[in-house]
């Protein structure tokens, strides 16, 4: 099987590539990543892993298996998406700051035969910020691409996760010891 990785991601790029297996990626603008209002919190991200795969199935060759993949910051049971603004990321950083929350990545496996999906769920716990930090973060990193605001790889992970509960690359937005696992299982 040819395998298609559909996502503009660095991180999700770079953590396939830590497989050694041979991929493509394949960029479809414009996809919806919308999902029903009364869907729970924990399962938005394999709907939308699922709804991107759809929106691949039709381009498929029958040899080829296209990964799609969403991730999703969940704190008190609400969705802390991707920012639109530097205010808007440091507002997040502020919420998570000294609390739990949870990262969940739905992943899709998907050919013209047949899919899989699944979601991965890490627990993590951020120390207090301070506001200095937080500025600091917003200000040198780039927080816009990134579901929660942060880079768990970056300076205020480094600095301000202090505990992990699950896998630390789901964090990044790709749990690739899961995926590697479930493309075994798929064949």
């Amino acid at each position: 099987m040819r395998i298609i990785l559909a996502s503009n991601s660095p991180r999700r790029r770079e953590l396939l590539s830590g497989l050694d297996i041979d991929y493509e990626i394949r960029i479809m603008p414009n996809i919806a990543e919308d999902y029903p209002a009364d869907l729970p919190a924990e399962e938005v991200a394999e709907y939308i892993s699922r709804e991107k795969a759809a929106a691949y199935l039709p381009t498929l060759a029958d040899d080829e298996l296209v990964i799609t993949a969403d991730t999703v910051v969940i704190l008190d049971g609400e969705i802390i998406g991707k920012p639109h603004s530097l205010d808007e990321a440091k507002q997040m950083l502020h919420r998570l700051s000294g609390k739990k929350h949870r990262v969940v990545t739905g992943v899709c496996l998907t050919t013209t035969q047949r899919q899989h999906a699944f979601s991965a769920k890490t627990d993590v716990q951020f120390s207090p910020l301070t506001d200095e930090e937080i500025d600091y973060y917003v200000e040198k990193y780039q927080p816009l691409d990134k579901a929660g605001a942060y880079g768990v790889q970056e300076w205020i992970g480094y600095v301000g996760v202090t505990a992990l509960e699950g896998s630390y690359f789901n964090v990044m937005g790709f749990p690739v010891q899961r995926v590697y696992q479930e493309l075994k299982k798929f064949g």
